[in-house]
């Protein structure tokens, strides 16, 4: 028996007896079609039962590599995968022929989101103005500190709320902040001196005077949620006509792009951020690249043309 008749087969099963939906029958209909002509491709011809039963792990993987090389992302091929795998065990189940080489195979892992960072205007506009949101001026202080901090030393929302009074970068000193990252280890971070002004500001204003109490605290007193930062910066984005994305994690990953595009040293970066790995902040490369190119696109007389007439 030919693998397209099981195939058809098998799409008629899944409508038929497993009620799947129609654009689910469709796209598992074009993804074995796929694989099957590209083992069509691969043996040199039309491929059957047994050429099925026959594959080794090798060849699962160079399909693989074809569709990686067609540009096709991870997630698809994770999928085209997936149905692959659930033909095979159809095939197994009705017709008796086995594969079991395709669980050597490793499914693709989808790639992470790159970090969406904001434009420096956009950045300083949030530090500078954030005050804008609420009528208090201990609240005023609070936030632009706060947000001062997160753009200008690129912290995490978590780090800056961990922080406690006496930890507080004041004008006058030199001295990095010390802070407590991702399971529990320490960084150094140099802070700018427009953080340590915003500070002090927020310091004349702080309701608790013990350096043990929180550095950031909420309306009543414990320590701030990072929820309030989170709706703080939400009502200002919205007021302000920004993006959505423009959240306090987006002020860290602007801190680093920002960092990078004026030629700062990925190992630098790397330190700053609390990354454990390189490849953690290599991240930020592309990021940079992927605006370089809009930019590009936007500003070049053919960025918008697919035509390659010089």
């Amino acid at each position: 028996m030919m693998a397209e008749a099981a195939r058809q087969e098998w799409l008629g099963w899944l409508a038929d007896e497993r009620r799947a939906a129609p654009l689910t029958v469709e796209t598992y209909a074009r993804d074995i079609a796929g694989f099957l002509g590209f083992l069509t491709r691969h043996l040199g011809t039309e491929p059957s039962l047994g050429d099925l039963a026959g594959l080794t792990a090798a060849d699962f993987r160079a399909w693989m590599a074809e569709e990686a090389a067609e540009g096709r992302r991870n997630a698809t091929r994770a999928r085209k995968l997936s149905a692959t795998r659930s033909f095979l065990r159809y095939v197994e189940r009705e017709k008796g022929v086995a594969n079991a080489t395709i669980g050597l195979v490793s499914t693709p892992r989808a790639r992470k989101p790159l970090p969406r960072a904001l434009t420096a205007t956009d950045a300083r506009l949030i530090t500078t103005d954030i005050a804008e949101v609420s009528d208090s001026d201990a609240i005023q202080a609070r936030d632009t500190a706060l947000f001062t901090l997160l753009y200008g030393c690129g912290l995490r929302i978590s780090e800056a709320l961990g922080l406690n009074r006496g930890e507080a970068p004041l004008p006058g000193s030199d001295t990095p902040l010390r802070v407590v990252g991702k399971g529990g280890k320490t960084r150094i971070v140099p802070v700018l001196p427009i953080a340590r002004q915003m500070m002090a500001r927020w310091i004349a204003l702080h309701w608790q005077p013990e350096p043990p109490a929180p550095l950031f605290l909420g309306a009543r007193g414990k320590r701030m949620d990072p929820a309030i930062a989170q709706l703080a910066l939400r009502n200002f984005r919205r007021l302000n006509g920004l993006p959505e994305h423009a959240t306090p994690h987006a002020l860290r990953h602007s801190f680093a792009t920002h960092l990078l595009a004026q030629g700062a040293d990925l190992r630098a970066i790397q330190e700053l951020l609390g990354h454990a790995s390189l490849s953690t902040t290599q991240r930020y490369t592309a990021v940079d690249t992927a605006q370089l190119m809009d930019v590009w696109r936007r500003a070049h007389p053919k960025g918008g043309h697919s035509d390659k007439t010089p």
